[in-house]
């Protein structure tokens, strides 16, 4: 069992920055530079070839830290960021890359590579989740939420199934195919994302997978574009969906 170790802090907008180690696995810990004594914890999944603090982390990180009071905690996946790749990582790299040079669907090579690293990355996730909530400042008896789309849903689906603390989750860009079976063991309330134009995911796929969770409370965001185009306005309503729900109100600036 592996302890936390905090590795540098850096503080700048009202958030403190702190980069971490649980064993081999490193990650970021943002939480507000001063508030409550206790605040919800939401762990963030990124997307694949990115990293912990790729913008989109960060930026999100930045609206819930400072306008919720909450804590945002990211871990790099199996073979991203600065943790070394398999030989297994390399060969599966190397087939999406050749597929998508010859214009040729990458879905079931994505699907299979993010269900190998979901089966890595659930457990760290819950013993970083275990270690984190003995801090003073995140604690056992606070609320969690999941966010996170593409591989960060690969992920965050397997690990939100498996895993009772957490109870509001965003998700969304994936295939059905591994996923579905899951999604129909969560009941907790969801917002998905989708994109109505998405060149890799038809649309009918986006749609299963939005079925397929069990929760009484689902929301379902389709927008105009493709994969990559999801509007920058959807990481705002995400932050109101888990003001919702980890029962803390967002504040606007005076």
């Amino acid at each position: 069992m592996h302890s936390l170790q905090f590795t540098a802090e850096s503080s700048s907008n009202g958030m403190v920055e702190r980069d971490f180690t649980l064993g081999e696995v490193p990650g970021v810990l943002w939480s507000p530079a001063s508030g409550a004594e206790r605040a919800p914890l939401v762990l963030m999944g990124h997307g694949g070839g990115n990293h912990k603090k790729h913008q989109a982390m960060a930026g999100r990180a930045q609206l819930l830290v400072t306008g919720c009071g909450f804590h945002v905690a990211v871990i790099d996946a199996p073979g991203h960021g600065d943790r070394p790749r398999t030989a297994h990582d390399e060969q599966e790299i190397a087939v999406m890359q050749r597929a998508m040079a010859a214009g040729e669907p990458v879905g079931p090579v994505v699907v299979r590579y993010n269900a190998h690293l979901a089966e890595r990355a659930v457990p760290e996730w819950q013993a970083t989740l275990d270690a984190l909530q003995e801090l003073p400042e995140i604690g056992t008896d606070g609320p969690v939420g999941y966010w996170g789309l593409n591989m960060g849903t690969a992920i965050g689906v397997p690990l939100t199934a498996a895993e009772p603390r957490i109870t509001a989750a965003v998700f969304g860009l994936h295939w059905p195919d591994v996923l579905a079976e899951k999604a129909k063991q969560i009941t907790i309330p969801i917002e998905f994302d989708m994109q109505w134009d998405d060149e890799h995911i038809p649309r009918e796929a986006g749609l299963a997978l939005f079925d397929a969770f069990a929760s009484a409370e689902k929301t379902l965001h389709v927008n105009a574009g493709r994969h990559k185009q999801l509007p920058r306005f959807e990481a705002e309503s995400g932050v109101r969906f888990f003001a919702r729900h980890l029962r803390r109100v967002v504040t606007s600036p005076a």
